[in-house]
């Protein structure tokens, strides 16, 4: 498979590294804005063609798919073009700036024909699959606790008077969206969407958040996520039953996963699998492609929009407003 990358950032390149460790790969285009940067990453990442248009891009022949690592604010409207050219579509987390966008995004995709799947790399490793076939073991679900807490390399220049787009409203970012979303997507993934979202935050001085809690109910069970980007965290993740707790070390990295039984016992139901996660979603992606499948069984296209929806109801309760939100932004 042939893929163009848009995006010319550290993601991108681990990307790219990955990818060409996975059969079929082939790394052929980079899209950037300006032709000196394109040429660098495309020189350093060992790629034939560069462009400087994003339609030029999409109307070459030259590319089967695009990864689409640009800020947030961008992905709806670059995905919709690529997809209109008949190109699948790897996008990062999170999908787009709001839940209207995704829908469009969706409609795309239905209507084109082409594979669209949100680059949510922690749900494709096998200690994910071990979460879901060992889940009956805890007995009834009551609580999923999630934790994702790191203190961004970015915050320091924020503090010191610099926004770079890590914490900058008009590139759809902030804790939530580049933090939170490893919480959330998980609980979708495994639970569906709740009956009830509630959010608190500290918001910072730009407008975005720095860090925020979301408490969610379901029928039978409740969901309590932290997440930051302004301070650290190392507590682990709980899925807790009336019968046994699973405890997994990092919901982002899935490193480690134990269930505590009520008895004593402990159980490691660990799986072996590579520290490059980007591997399981890659191959994942593109063995849906070679099938003609047009969404992830486990990224579905319903868990990016629920997903989305429970932000975009966090984000109306704290407060943050995107530009991107607003009537007419898309023009």
């Amino acid at each position: 498979m042939r893929f163009g990358v848009i995006g010319t950032n550290w993601i991108t390149e681990e990307f790219i590294r990955s990818g060409m460790e996975v059969e079929g790969f082939s790394r052929t285009a980079v899209y950037s804005r300006t032709e000196e940067r394109a040429k660098e990453f495309a020189e350093m990442m060992g790629a034939p063609h560069i462009f400087t248009d994003i339609r030029a891009m999409a109307e070459s022949k030259e590319i089967d798919a695009v990864y689409i690592a640009s800020p947030n604010s961008f992905h709806a409207r670059q995905a919709i073009l690529c997809m209109e050219h008949g190109l699948h579509v790897l996008c990062e987390k999170p999908f787009a700036s709001n839940a209207d966008e995704v829908r469009a995004m969706l409609a795309a995709a239905e209507q084109h024909g082409v594979l669209l799947m949100e680059a949510v790399k922690p749900t494709f490793a096998p200690n994910f699959r071990a979460i879901q076939e060992n889940l009956h073991k805890l007995g009834k679900i009551r609580r999923y606790f999630a934790a994702n807490c790191q203190y961004s390399s970015r915050y320091d220049a924020f503090k010191s008077g610099t926004v770079l787009n890590a914490f900058d409203p008009a590139f759809s970012n902030g804790a939530l969206m580049d933090i939170g979303i490893y919480c959330l997507y998980p609980l979708v993934v495994l639970f569906g969407m709740p009956d009830s979202v509630k959010a608190e935050a500290v918001m910072l001085e730009s407008g975005v958040d720095g860090e925020g809690s979301i408490l969610m109910k379901y029928e039978d069970k409740e969901a309590v996520v932290i997440y930051s980007k302004i301070t650290d965290s190392y507590l682990p993740t709980e899925i807790q039953g009336e019968l046994a707790t699973m405890v997994i070390d990092k919901i982002n990295h899935l490193k480690k996963i134990e269930i505590r039984y009520r008895d004593g016992r402990v159980e490691d139901i660990t799986r072996e699998q590579t520290p490059k996660l980007m591997h399981y979603e890659i191959r994942e992606f593109m063995e849906l492609a070679k099938r003609g499948e047009r969404q992830s069984a486990t990224n579905t296209h319903a868990s990016s929009l629920y997903t989305m929806e429970i932000m975009d109801e966090a984000r109306r309760q704290i407060g943050l407003v995107y530009p991107a939100d607003l009537p007419g932004a898309e023009d």
